[in-house]
């Protein structure tokens, strides 16, 4: 049991999608195995992986932060956490500029548009919202891949911390759907972002 709690806190975590907003790449009930040492040693997150994050002070910029005792219940699995866990693809890290949309109707990271037909939910438009933001240092822009029922960085621009997500908020790297059986897979970083690096952003670095 003890190491189920460590391996739970410090290792492999298991989360439940709790909305539509991932589609059809996550669906409602879908258990996530999250790598919590994928950024452990030094890596960054990379543009196009779907991550883990808390969302307190973006998604949820007045939240309280959670107590230590309950973050601590919560990472060993004895805790259901307050509902400020969320689960998004990650477009853009520090230093990029994400733009939607031009005369294309493409997403566009430091200029160059973006494929996003792999992943995105059949039938959605990139975004509805325009927008237009320079990713701060040490913070990332995520959205969902349904996102015309994604409440993601682009509904948070107006507010404190303009939507973008603090990398040190980032639990884990979404790695393995183990439930339902046949919703079995594990994730593959979208190969259109490979057109990205080299352009700016830590993205680049790597």
């Amino acid at each position: 049991m003890l190491a189920l709690m460590l391996v739970n806190a410090f290792v492999a975590r298991p989360f439940a999608v709790p909305s539509a907003s991932m589609e059809n790449t996550l669906r409602v009930g879908d258990r996530l195995v999250v790598n919590q040492l994928a950024y452990s040693f030094g890596g960054h997150v990379r543009r196009g992986e779907v991550v883990v994050f808390d969302g307190t002070g973006s998604f949820l910029p007045y939240a309280e932060e959670t107590p230590a005792v309950q973050r601590f219940l919560s990472a060993v699995g004895l805790s259901s956490g307050n509902g400020s866990v969320y689960v998004k693809r990650v477009v853009g890290v520090g230093g990029d500029r994400v733009t939607c949309c031009g005369a294309d109707g493409r997403l566009k990271v430091n200029g160059v548009p973006l494929d996003e037909s792999s992943y995105l939910y059949p039938g959605d438009a990139p975004s509805t919202v325009a927008f237009d933001v320079v990713v701060p240092a040490g913070k990332l822009w995520v959205m969902g891949d349904h996102r015309s029922d994604s409440r993601d960085s682009r509904d948070h621009l107006g507010e404190p911390g303009g939507g973008f997500v603090p990398e040190k908020k980032v639990i884990g790297r979404a790695d393995w759907v183990v439930f339902p059986i046949g919703h079995w897979t594990s994730f593959d970083r979208p190969a259109s972002f490979a057109a990205v690096e080299g352009t700016g952003g830590h993205g680049g670095q790597r």
